[in-house]
């Protein structure tokens, strides 16, 4: 079992800055998929950002050159920088793993971002 614990979240204006933090209870280091999703009120979960075997990531078109994600296998924590934040990006931001084929999934943390 892997317990994911998400911060960082906040309100911030538009062009702004946030950086998510995820920490999971065990090692980080042979998590098969890491990624970041969000949800908007009314809408579906969507991917955000992810690291595919251990290096590979991959963005969403909509935060292609905004958003980085990052991970810290010393730290057991999985990291999205998210920069020139937009009204859109607002949502609740949820951090996913794969471990052997098994989904685990945070609570979320909520980003507001005003115009």
């Amino acid at each position: 079992q892997v317990q994911l614990v998400e911060s960082g979240g906040g309100l911030v204006q538009a062009g702004g800055s946030l950086r998510l933090s995820c920490a999971a209870s065990g090692s980080i280091a042979s998590m098969n998929a890491m990624g970041w999703y969000r949800q908007a009120p009314g809408k579906e979960r969507e991917l955000v950002a992810a690291i595919i075997a251990g290096a590979m990531t991959d963005y969403a078109d909509s935060v292609k050159g905004r958003f980085t994600i990052s991970r810290d296998n010393a730290k057991n924590t999985l990291y999205l920088q998210m920069n020139s934040l937009k009204p859109e990006d607002t949502g609740v931001y949820y951090c996913h793993v794969v471990v052997v084929g098994n989904d685990f999934w945070g609570q979320g943390t909520q980003v507001t971002v005003s115009s």
